[in-house]
């Protein structure tokens, strides 16, 4: 399966620079994570600020642009975002996640012909990028709830169009939580360098005279690009003990015990315990994208294993709990010697014995 690939050599080298001249890169690199804190806070124009000035010491770092694209999502300041996540894929093309974000922008002003562009370049430089293959059937859908509502325009006793719309809007029945936004576009959430933005929402289909379009549901939005794993070789995880999720505490203190699910599931991943991140996923666990469990299973373990270290830390919060079944909001922020970013998704867990697994992340 083809691996998403990042300009490894400029990043090492910043990484080589810091170490060389450390007090001269202090503060451009305070001021993103400073950024990065303030945009997990919600405070998206303080964190713009501090962007800024970070970029102005280092204009091309990729981290630095995709938060102030997400930044300006949030804001609600498409042009200027659009230019943003342009000037990614056009500097670090083999980066999928800018290509998505402008199709979510590009949605959202109903222009959904540049959004399938977009997307479609996003899955040919990263074929396996779940996200986008789902947000390109939605863009499809999109279209086809369009081609209905005309040909119902135009022979409004066309069964068949009426049969189909209807299907398409079955189809969407219930919207989704949109992850990063076009990176806080859930806020716009980008490419995961791990600091969540607000997603943006696609434009609704004007009604025709005699039937209202289907509504599709905006597509999701990444979080910072993440770089691929170097060639250089790469320490196995840490031979330590699996950590299993915890059993589940007594009926009145479900909450509690979904928290300490979610927090042993981080702990596993910090520590690059394969086996107990994947402990913490339900069999029936909704894998993203249509992969086959074993695919993504594989995925997982090389990009847990990839780094040489890893921390995760997180705030779960919005808890609710129907009998065997839960919702949560997982704020996640993740750091490793190449990346770090804060994304906020929604998860749904169910109980399985006397323990709450994870069934599907959003």
């Amino acid at each position: 399966m083809p691996q998403r690939s990042l300009n490894l050599k400029s990043l090492v080298l910043a990484v080589l620079a810091a170490g060389w001249f450390g007090a001269a890169f202090a503060a451009p690199a305070d001021d993103l994570r400073d950024a990065q804190r303030l945009y997990s806070q919600g405070r998206a124009q303080p964190a713009l600020e501090k962007v800024d000035l970070f970029l102005k010491v280092q204009p091309r770092d990729p981290q630095g642009r995709f938060l102030k694209g997400l930044l300006l999502t949030e804001q609600k300041r498409v042009p200027e975002a659009i230019q943003v996540f342009t000037g990614l894929t056009e500097d670090f093309p083999e980066l999928p996640e800018p290509y998505n974000n402008l199709a979510v922008l590009y949605a959202s002003q109903g222009n959904y012909d540049k959004a399938k562009s977009a997307l479609e370049l996003a899955i040919h430089t990263h074929p396996s990028y779940a996200t986008a293959h789902e947000n390109l059937g939605d863009i499809y859908a999109q279209l086809a709830s369009r081609a209905y509502d005309r040909a119902l325009q135009l022979d409004k006793n066309n069964a068949t169009a009426q049969l189909k719309l209807a299907m398409v809007k079955d189809l969407f029945t219930g919207n989704r939580t949109v992850g990063a936004g076009p990176a806080k576009a859930a806020p716009p959430k980008v490419a995961a360098s791990s600091a969540a933005i607000p997603a943006a929402t696609v434009a609704q289909t004007p009604e025709p005279a005699k039937s209202a379009p289907a509504k599709v549901e905006p597509p999701k939005v990444v979080t910072p690009p993440k770089p691929a794993a170097s060639s250089a070789a790469v320490p196995a995880a840490a031979a330590t003990k699996p950590i299993e999720p915890p059993k589940a505490a007594p009926a009145a203190d479900e909450k509690a015990a979904i928290t300490a699910a979610v927090e042993a599931w981080a702990k596993a991943w910090a520590a690059q315990d394969v086996k107990g991140y994947l402990a913490a996923y339900a069999p029936d666990f909704e894998v993203p994208g249509g992969l086959k469990r074993a695919a993504w299973e594989k995925q997982r373990k090389e990009r847990i294993e990839a780094p040489k270290s890893i921390e995760v830390d997180v705030a779960v919060s919005n808890i609710k709990v129907n009998g065997n079944e839960a919702s949560a909001s997982v704020r996640q922020n993740y750091k490793s010697p190449t990346l770090t970013n804060t994304t906020t998704k929604g998860m749904k867990l169910v109980k399985s014995g006397d323990r709450w697994l994870i069934k599907q992340e959003r």
